[in-house]
């Protein structure tokens, strides 16, 4: 490809302005993982509108044989308009978390440790601030009041609508017709010219316009050259760069094939000139399946994506193999999804999708028709009455979505389950912080868990009460040292509080669970670390380390019981407990008490004691929690009730994890 240098950068520069151009970059570099992160949520919360049910599948498990959860997923067959736009727009979600990795990656390749909470697009409480009825701007692109098209369209979350499409394709649009949009008057407030004449260090960067834009300036900065001879990609190129990867990584079995083979979603930093090609090739991938254009200054034609910047069907049916309720394994929904549908670019995508849109039923239009749950909608083909598991019923389970609809609890619930969607989102942000600036305790891991968690507890959200989830509403910062529990009736510090979780530890992977005592699910990690449930580490200096398992693996280890794990990272996944949640495999656990180092100050610590604990294929993991939490207690000289306690309806609608 033949990338064209604007024309404002091309002429030597003053060596004594490369300090201001090194700080403008940085700033690039981080809006750039601003505006790819800001994009997630957005389309995250209209994707899980869409109305649908699913099974709880995994390979050789029929734990679920026959249930059905509120969510849509992926179709391998999409016939109806439902299957179609959710496909469409999980298409585009996917491409956007790839974007984001490598706007990360490019970042740490100039010295830049990409930050992914404290932002202009969260408080400090993780509330989601760039999205509300009155925001108009699309961070660092565009104050849509500015424009002719889209003047009265807000930048909020929502139901999948006309309105929010129109957003999507706001966000998405090409340069000529971005420009053509612009009202008369306010052009020069758009499409700066790079270097950037009169910006200061600490002020806003200037609004790009476009997506695409933003990309052209990034591309223009790393090509300053100055009249000493020097250029600015030699000054901010940095060797040690974190580089991280979960997409073009592979390792048997759970990633075995690189998805795009027809570009690196890493930079090598052992060759300085293929760095600089590899950030500007990540930056035309980008572009190209966003809005159809690789950089260049000229008249951006909408257009297929180029092959180069697909994805192989034949990988992705590899990487993300499908499983029906039986545990036998299917045509890979996600492959048939990210390939029917990744030829397009996202402007074209969601074109399609507002083509679908009158035929499309939401949640919020489904429960209006419905009013209620029946145990009917949450029984599929196989269902067995016999409940060889014993675990909550059909009817429990219908009983309890609507108790949660109920108009004397809507308000309440509404809070408590945007909560769960914001905590289920935090588990993602809070942990990238860490994962592209490891702490001297060594690599983070990927918390892949959360992704798929944050849409189930998103889909939940939306099936209760056909509302929008609030993600500005944040949650109350966790008290230090204090032994917080991780469910029903597992309060092991004896303060008494033994309602559900406290809702400022609910998170969905055991990368985000900060402390002991914090993890969950059945998903359980062995008590030495390093398990986790997929991806990729190239660590500093480029050397590449695939890193895998620990998620369900046979008991060859002793592994951490829920709610019982020596720290954080330990435990499993999914705070609060799922009441349907059990173990894929037998193993056996060590447990743990936990001891106050300085009375009163919470500073404590873990010790562990006994036997280890077995626990057995199918068992319910609140079941084994309650047991262990019984052990903990007596072994301090403590009696707790014989039986756990009837799971809350938080507990029962939220589906396990996968």
């Amino acid at each position: 490809m033949t990338r064209t240098l604007s024309a404002s950068a091309q002429a030597p520069r003053d060596p004594a302005l490369k300090t201001i151009d090194k700080m403008a970059l940085r700033a690039i570099a981080q809006a750039a993982v601003d505006v790819e992160l800001f994009t997630i949520p957005l389309y995250m919360t209209s994707l899980y509108s869409i109305q649908g049910m699913h099974a709880i599948t995994g390979q050789g498990n029929d734990f679920y044989q026959g249930r059905l959860w509120p969510g849509a997923k992926t179709s391998a067959n999409p016939v109806t308009a439902n299957e179609q736009a959710f496909n469409l727009v999980f298409s585009v979600f996917i491409q956007e978390m790839l974007h984001l990795q490598m706007a990360a990656n490019m970042a740490t390749v100039l010295g830049v440790d990409p930050r992914f909470t404290d932002t202009a697009l969260q408080d400090d409480r993780h509330g989601w601030i760039c999205y509300g009825p009155a925001n108009s701007v699309i961070p660092n692109i565009i104050d849509l009041k500015d424009t002719i098209h889209h003047e009265d369209v807000r930048v909020n979350v929502g139901p999948l609508s006309d309105t929010l499409l129109r957003l999507f394709i706001a966000i998405e649009q090409p340069e000529a017709d971005a420009r053509a949009n612009i009202k008369p008057g306010k052009e020069k407030a758009y499409f700066p010219k790079a270097p950037f004449a009169d910006w200061k260090p600490g002020q806003p960067l200037p609004r790009f316009g476009t997506i695409g834009w933003m990309y052209q300036c990034y591309y223009d900065y790393l090509s300053l050259a100055y009249s000493d001879g020097t250029t600015l990609w030699d000054a901010m190129f940095t060797a040690t760069a974190v580089q991280n990867d979960l997409f073009n990584s592979f390792s048997s079995p759970g990633h075995p094939m690189r998805e795009f083979m027809g570009f690196e979603t890493t930079i090598a930093t052992t060759d300085k000139a293929i760095a600089f090609e590899q950030m500007v090739s990540m930056m035309d991938a980008i572009t190209d399946q966003g809005e159809g254009s690789e950089i260049q200054r000229r008249p951006q034609l909408l257009q297929a994506v180029k092959p180069k910047y697909q994805p192989s069907n034949t990988a992705l049916r590899a990487d993300y193999p499908s499983y029906d309720d039986a545990g036998k394994q299917v045509p890979s929904a996600d492959a048939v999804a990210r390939s029917d549908n990744d030829p397009l670019d996202h402007y074209e995508r969601f074109q399609k999708v507002a083509a679908l849109l009158p035929q499309v039923v939401t949640w919020p239009m489904w429960l209006d028709r419905n009013k209620a749950w029946t145990a009917k909608e949450l029984e599929g083909p196989g269902y067995d009455p016999s409940n060889p598991y014993k675990l909550p019923t059909p009817d429990e389970l219908a009983a309890a979505l609507n108790a949660l609809n109920e108009p004397s609890a809507r308000a309440d619930s509404h809070k408590l389950l945007s909560q769960a969607v914001v905590g289920a989102i935090a588990g993602v942000t809070t942990v990238l912080n860490d994962y592209w600036n490891p702490p001297a305790s060594g690599p983070v891991l990927f918390p892949f868990p959360s992704m798929a968690g944050s849409g189930d507890r998103m889909s939940i959200a939306w099936a209760v009460l056909g509302l929008t989830p609030d993600l500005s509403i944040g949650l109350d910062h966790a008290k230090e040292n204090k032994l917080h529990h991780a469910c029903q009736a597992l309060d092991l510090d004896a303060a008494g509080d033994n309602s559900c979780a406290a809702v400022e530890i609910f998170h969905t992977c055991r990368g985000s669970n900060l402390c002991h005592a914090q993890g969950g699910c059945g998903f359980v990690q062995p008590v030495g670390g390093g398990g986790n449930c997929g991806s990729a580490v190239v660590a500093r200096g480029g050397a590449g380390a695939g890193v895998g398992g620990g998620c369900g693996l046979p008991p060859q280890k002793l592994y951490s019981a829920p709610s019982d794990n020596k720290c954080g990272g330990f435990g499993g996944c999914a705070v609060p407990i799922s009441a349907s949640q059990v173990f894929p495999n037998t193993g056996q656990m060590q447990l743990y008490d936990f001891v106050e180092g300085s009375a009163g100050k919470g500073d404590w610590r873990s010790e562990p004691f006994g036997e280890p604990m077995l626990y057995e294929r199918g068992e319910k993991v609140h079941d084994v929690a309650y047991r262990a939490y019984q052990a903990v207690m007596q072994h301090r000289g403590k009696t707790v009730p014989a039986d756990p306690p009837d799971p809350d309806k938080l507990r029962l609608v939220f589906p396990p994890s996968t």
